[in-house]
């Protein structure tokens, strides 16, 4: 259960880097180093004691790192009063609203204690986090976990209902080394493109993310999968590792299976197949293809969702469906393809979906009716003649 998000502050919170970079390159100069500024941003997600020490030895700087560090912070300082603090776009509305929904919230940075408390008293949400934490209080800063384990430590939270939000490849390095779930914040606008391949899930924007979102990558990261909807009769869930076996066994129905396209013949290469698409697909696009259960008996009984296509040249979401023929003519799939179009709708914010349908299956072109879906058109899709019906929601 999600208790607690630490929020890195440089390029999640505010957008400094450039800010920083561009007064550690005026500061070394003044000094007679020639720096450019790419050197200042090879130390993004790190600390600036790490990089005064690191520049004091690469350009034989005859100062202590003690006073560069008086002359960086003096320099950021004067840039920070001409030109101010610019906020990321949406983060103080996202803050706003977890504190709303009871969420424990800290920064931990690699800046110093008094530009973190400078930071969240002139951006007005210093009374939304509990703990503001540096890296100057630790003797290893990021990619070291130090920082992270200091602020968890100070939080009394536990690793496992805890998020991170990071933006540089060192804080997420960082936050994996704690075994702590990563949200990494892959801005459009970063000035040094950063690699953060750990991460649990990528965002480019704070203005979607909520309090359900975040709560779905922690419970993601911990192999849970998330129910997407339940009805009268189902349960619609992400599929877990677990269910692999149960719905191999539907796919090899006869029946079912002349309507399946790529299904592996051998257990152990679609088990490894369907790994791959759990731990990736759901948590990159918030969707997929879910296992339908029985609300009763709890068994797996088929599986509906939506997956990405390009059909007839055009990218679509195709709405995809399926059931063990146990369960075919008792209205099942009607009932988990309603819930999931209204799930698309809620959540997802989908407009146009498709599916496409074998001219001889009368069952699922009557479902998809009756759905609401309309005919557009024939077309060839995986090498086979097709009917393609739209909605649009």
């Amino acid at each position: 259960m999600l208790k607690t998000i630490i929020f890195d502050m440089d390029g999640v919170i505010i957008d400094s880097e450039p800010q920083h970079a561009k007064a550690a390159v005026r500061t070394f100069k003044e000094l007679g180093a020639d720096v450019d500024i790419e050197y200042c941003y090879s130390f993004i997600g790190s600390s600036t004691k790490k990089m005064a020490e690191t520049a004091i030895k690469d350009f034989s700087l005859d100062i202590s790192t003690d006073e560069l560090l008086e002359k960086l912070n003096k320099t950021k300082k004067e840039m920070h009063e001409k030109e101010g603090y610019i906020a990321v776009p949406g983060v103080i509305e996202l803050i706003k609203r977890l504190y709303r929904d009871g969420i424990q919230l800290a920064i931990a940075s690699s800046s110093s204690p008094k530009e973190i408390e400078t930071v969240v008293k002139k951006l007005g949400i210093k009374k939304y986090f509990e703990k503001l934490v540096s890296a100057s209080q630790v003797k290893h800063p990021k990619p070291a976990p130090d920082t992270f384990l200091l602020a968890l430590e100070k939080l009394g939270a536990s690793l496992e209902d805890t998020v991170i939000i990071e933006d540089s490849e060192n804080g997420v390095k960082a936050a994996k080394e704690c075994n702590v779930t990563c949200i990494g914040f892959s801005s459009p606008d970063a000035v040094k493109p950063q690699n953060l391949y750990k991460a649990d899930v990528l965002i480019e924007s704070f203005d979607s993310i909520d309090k359900t979102f975040i709560e779905n990558t922690l419970l993601r990261s911990h192999g849970k999968p998330i129910t997407i909807a339940s009805t009268k009769r189902l349960i619609i869930r992400e599929l877990a590792v677990s269910d692999i076996p149960q719905i191999y066994t539907i796919y090899s129905d006869p029946q079912v299976r002349k309507y399946i396209d790529n299904i592996d013949d051998y257990l152990d290469a679609e088990i490894e197949k369907q790994k791959a698409y759990i731990q990736k697909v759901y948590s990159f696009y918030g969707y997929g293809l879910w296992g339908v259960f029985g609300k009763t008996s709890k068994k797996l009984i088929g599986r509906c969702g939506f997956e990405n296509e390009t059909i007839d040249g055009k990218d679509e979401i195709m709405l995809s469906y399926l059931l063990d023929s146990e369960h075919w003519g008792y209205g099942y799939a009607l009932e988990c393809c309603e819930a999931a179009l209204r799930y698309a709708k809620e959540n997802l914010d989908m407009n146009r979906i498709v599916v496409v349908i074998d001219h001889d299956n009368s069952r699922s072109i009557k479902t998809a009716e009756k759905l609401g879906f309309k005919y557009e058109k024939d077309v060839v899709f995986n090498d086979k003649d097709r009917k393609l019906f739209s909605i649009q929601l």
